[in-house]
């Protein structure tokens, strides 16, 4: 069973950069694809980010351009850089598999953008 553990997450100004990081206890290599969520209080968990193991990645509309998705298979590790962040970004930021059925949530790393 893979265990994800989030880290990166912080307070920014809006403006600023973070880059998240997910490890996983062992091997992401099997699973195609890889995604970021995020939870803003009182919503619902939303798909930010996903990338395959060939390295195709899409993202929601309103992070385009401005955030980036990576994996390190090796490393069993997936990245996501985040520009240009604003207010609208805060959540708690979680990655699994897409869809994110087979494995349980960690505990995600809070985003906080400050206007």
């Amino acid at each position: 069973q893979v265990q994800l553990v989030e880290s990166g997450g912080g307070l920014v100004q809006a403006g600023g950069s973070l880059r998240l990081s997910c490890a996983a206890s062992r091997s992401i290599f099997s699973i195609n694809v890889m995604g970021w969520y995020r939870q803003a209080p009182g919503k619902q968990r939303e798909v930010v980010a996903g990338i395959t193991s060939g390295g195709s990645t899409s993202y929601a509309e309103p992070v385009k351009g401005r955030f980036t998705i990576s994996r390190d298979n090796a490393k069993n590790r997936v990245y996501l850089q985040m520009n240009s962040l604003k207010p609208e970004d805060t959540a708690v930021y979680y990655c699994n598999a897409r869809p994110a059925i087979d494995y349980a949530w960690g505990q995600g790393t809070h985003v906080t953008v400050s206007s």
